[in-house]
């Protein structure tokens, strides 16, 4: 029987037991729908529905592209071989040290924000402190990660479903509950809402950030078409997931009563709260928690995942017991004393991780697509589809959605009265 060797882990795993593509799938998803996702209907509530729907579908679209043109650049290279590898030798020293200090920053801040968040969230459920709960929570889960791959996958799987099912049951009242006019307000108001569109695009290109994890899917399934397609479903779920919560939200509560939400920064307790004339507010918010719960977990593990293998091949570890030992304490020890000692610093930080993901999710895999075809001898092997004007296409959004991330922190973006 042919045997594959699980590069990501130290085991040899059979052609009968290969990686299912919904495992892949599933580590996507779970990469993308963090708790970032409840922050989505705040982000659109200018734009309202249509346009936030488009702003979604818009960027995933891009975002899918993206991904695989950084697996079209990888496909010339060892499976262990990740985003710094390919970036060093196709665009050079300069823009790998920009990339990988973007890479980083926006993957360790994540990794400290959903520490600190499931810290708080066991602390409530068992009686314990948030310190101790942080701590239980990091190793537990890091766990996965420095097993295998296939942990991940597994893991992620559960996860996934679990977080559907709790997502599916607290927003099911809400979606039979939806007043179409609420949704769609005329032709001439729709118009009027269209200069908000634009204050939701930096918030709808972090929530389909699962660069970091390209190398990873590679590596796993060992091929570039299968990973392409884990992709593609991947962020077809979190575009699903994030559509219906939109829909659901959005058809319940009127754009005019999203003023307190909003004044309040988005904040959840708020939100939860104005819904309640709708469906029982308690109900509701008992399984957002739950879904919240299941989304930190699972987009736990996906980056992390992302970036022990990025710190590996970055600092040149072996893939032997020790070497991820050191990736393990590299990867998940900075953001875990962080998370410790300022609980709530990332927030100072957070800030500006939309800006950076736009550098390594649209530019950057852009510009190794194009070089890596500029070099292309022989067979082409994988390549995005759009050719060269796709590849303007994905630099031109990523430096639009920047412009507009730091347009939106000068306040200079249309600002909904409601």
């Amino acid at each position: 029987m042919v045997m594959l060797y699980h590069a990501m882990g130290d085991r040899m795993i059979t052609m009968t037991n290969k990686p299912s593509i919904f495992g892949g799938a599933s580590i996507v998803a779970s990469v993308c729908v963090g708790a970032g996702m409840l922050g989505l209907p705040t982000a659109g509530a200018g734009a309202w529905m249509l346009w936030s729907a488009l702003a979604l579908i818009i960027t995933m679209l891009v975002m899918t592209v993206s991904g695989w043109m950084l697996l079209e650049a990888l496909k010339n290279y060892e499976y262990r071989a990740s985003f710094s590898t390919v970036t060093k030798d196709l665009l050079g020293n300069k823009v790998n040290l920009v990339n990988n200090v973007m890479v980083y920053f926006v993957g360790g801040i994540l990794l400290y924000a959903y520490i600190t968040s499931a810290g708080l969230m066991i602390e409530k459920v068992v009686n314990v402190s948030s310190e101790v709960a942080s701590i239980l929570f990091a190793f537990v889960f890091s766990a996965f990660v420095l097993h295998s791959t296939r942990s991940v996958d597994r893991v992620s799987v559960i996860l996934i479903i679990f977080m559907i099912l709790s997502f599916l049951f607290g927003v099911f009242g809400l979606t039979f509950n939806v007043d179409m006019s609420n949704l769609f307000n005329g032709f001439s108001q729709e118009s009027h809402y269209f200069p908000y569109v634009f204050a939701m695009f930096p918030v709808a290109l972090t929530s389909f950030g699962y660069h970091h994890s390209v190398a990873s899917l590679r590596s796993y399934y060992k091929s570039e078409d299968l990973a392409k397609r884990a992709i593609l479903i991947g962020t077809l779920i979190a575009l699903c997931l994030y559509v219906v919560w939109v829909f659901s939200v959005y058809g319940n509560l009127p754009r005019y009563e999203f003023g307190p939400v909003i004044s309040q920064g988005g904040d959840v307790d708020v939100l939860l709260s104005s819904l309640g004339g709708a469906i029982e507010s308690e109900r509701v918010s008992n399984i957002i928690s739950i879904f919240s719960a299941a989304a930190i977990f699972s987009s736990f593990v996906g980056v992390g995942l992302g970036v022990f293998d990025f710190i590996a091949d970055l600092l040149g570890f072996e893939n032997n017991r020790k070497g991820r030992m050191k990736t393990w304490v590299a990867t998940f020890f900075p953001p875990l004393v962080l998370s410790l000692f300022f609980p709530f610093g990332f927030l100072i930080a957070i800030g500006y991780a939309g800006a950076a993901a736009t550098v390594w999710t649209c530019i950057v895999p852009a510009l190794l697509a194009r070089k890596s075809r500029a070099m292309a001898t022989g067979e082409a092997g994988f390549v995005a589809p759009g050719g060269s004007k796709m590849i303007v296409l994905v630099v031109f959004y990523g430096v639009a959605v920047a412009v507009l991330h730091f347009m939106g922190v000068l306040g200079l973006l249309p600002h909904p009265g409601l």
